[in-house]
C-alpha cells in the first residue's frame, strides 16, 4: 500500500475536529450561521419557494397537502426544520453530531408545540458519514443537506449519496444547500477552522453523477451579504 498522503483539500478533513468546534459555538441562529443571523430569513424563503416550485411540478408530492416524513441533515438546533421543514411535512427526523444542539429540539421551547403534535420523528446523534437509514424503517419524501457536507470526503460524500437512495419515497428528492467554492483556479478549498471544505460547483456535479443521481433543478441563492461564499441549491432524484 503506497505511503503518498493526498494534498487534496477534503484529505485534512477531520471530524473529531469539526464536532469539537461546532460544539463550542452557541445553540443559537447566531451561532449556527457563524455571525450572519440576519441571512436566515433569506435562506428559508428562497428555500421554500425552491421546494415549492418541484413540488407543483409534482404528481407524488403536490402542495395541496404535507409531505409526510423529511429528514434534517446535519440539522444543528433545528433551524431549517422549524422554519421550513415542520412546515411541509408531518414528521422531521433530525440527523445532527452535537448533542447540545438536538436537546435544543428534544428539550428546548421553540420546538414544544411541534414536539406535542408528533412532529418530531427520529433523532441521531451521528454524523453524516456514519448516518445510514434502514429503507424498512424510514423512508423519506425529502432529504435535506444544508451547510454540513462540506464536514465529508469526497469518497464519504458519495457513499452517503448512494447510501440514502433507497430512503427516498418514489418522486421525493435529496436536496442539497451548500457554500460553493470562488477560488480563482476553481478547486475545492479547505477550511482549518471548522475542518470543512467548500467545494466547486463542477465537484458537487461530478460527486452526484458518479452517485448516479439525476440533478432535477438547481438554483443560486440571491440576496446575501457581499463576502460570503456563493451559495447553490440542488435537488436530486434517484435515476430510474
Amino acid at each position: 500500500m503506497s505511503n503518498h498522503i493526498s494534498s487534496a483539500p477534503d484529505s485534512q478533513i477531520n471530524h473529531k475536529a469539526a464536532v469539537e468546534y461546532w460544539g463550542s459555538t452557541d445553540a443559537s441562529v447566531n451561532g449556527m450561521l457563524g455571525g450572519y443571523p440576519q441571512v436566515s430569513r433569506i435562506d428559508l424563503q428562497q428555500s421554500a419557494n425552491f421546494l415549492a416550485k418541484l413540488r407543483r411540478a409534482s404528481s407524488t408530492h403536490p402542495t395541496t397537502q404535507k409531505v409526510k416524513r423529511v429528514v434534517d441533515c446535519g440539522a444543528g438546533i433545528g433551524r431549517i426544520s422549524l422554519g421550513l421543514l415542520s412546515k411541509v411535512s408531518e414528521v422531521v427526523d433530525i440527523v445532527e453530531p452535537v448533542e447540545k444542539f438536538t436537546q435544543e429540539i428534544s428539550e428546548g421551547d421553540s420546538f414544544k408545540e411541534i414536539r406535542d403534535a408528533g412532529g418530531v420523528g427520529r433523532i441521531w446523534n451521528v454524523g453524516l458519514e456514519a448516518w445510514n437509514p434502514d429503507p424498512s424503517e424510514q423512508m423519506y419524501d425529502i432529504i435535506w443537506i444544508q451547510w454540513c457536507i462540506g464536514q465529508c470526503t469526497d469518497t464519504q460524500v458519495h457513499d452517503l449519496l448512494v447510501r440514502i437512495q433507497p430512503c427516498v419515497t418514489k418522486g421525493g428528492w435529496i436536496v442539497v444547500k451548500e457554500n460553493l467554492s470562488n477560488d480563482p483556479e476553481n478547486l475545492d478549498v479547505y477550511d482549518e477552522t471548522d475542518s470543512s471544505v467548500t467545494r466547486t460547483d463542477v465537484n458537487f456535479r461530478k460527486l452526484f453523477e458518479g452517485a448516479k443521481l439525476r440533478l432535477v433543478s438547481t438554483e443560486l441563492q440571491r440576496g446575501f451579504p457581499k463576502g460570503l461564499y456563493p451559495v447553490r441549491m440542488y435537488a436530486l432524484q434517484p435515476k430510474e
